[in-house]
């Protein structure tokens, strides 16, 4: 079964950074967008990046200028480096992957989860 797979989660200070990766099993990953949501307790899951098969990105308001989304297709894996974090955007961090080569805001544009790694953020 092909298998998205989040590391690099972990508590930090604020102001502090993480780099998240996302490994895709999938044998197709060059060619399709992928992305980014997280979800904080008692809140939906929200839109945080996407990157289409050509390195084009998008970013929530909340994240931009602060977040960078960037993959290598070469290992199969999408990143997301998280620099000057708040404590809002503590939350359970999913990648995904679309059945598109473009990148997209809506999570129900995707159709492969990962399971999540949580990032806590401490003031």
């Amino acid at each position: 079964q092909v298998q998205l797979l989040e590391s690099g989660g972990g508590l930090v200070q604020a102001g502090g950074s993480l780099r998240l990766s996302c490994a895709d099993s999938g044998l197709t990953f060059s060619g399709y967008g992928m992305g980014w949501f997280r979800q904080a307790p008692g809140k939906e899951r929200e839109f945080v990046s996407s990157i289409s098969w050509n390195g084009e990105t998008l970013y929530a308001l909340s994240v931009k200028d602060r977040f960078t989304i960037s993959r290598d297709d070469a290992k199969n894996t999408m990143y997301l480096q998280m620099n000057s974090l708040k404590p809002e955007d503590t939350a359970t961090y999913y990648c995904a992957a679309r059945s598109a080569p473009w990148a997209a805001s809506g999570s129900g544009d995707y159709t492969r989860w990962g399971q999540g790694t949580q990032v806590t953020v401490s003031s």
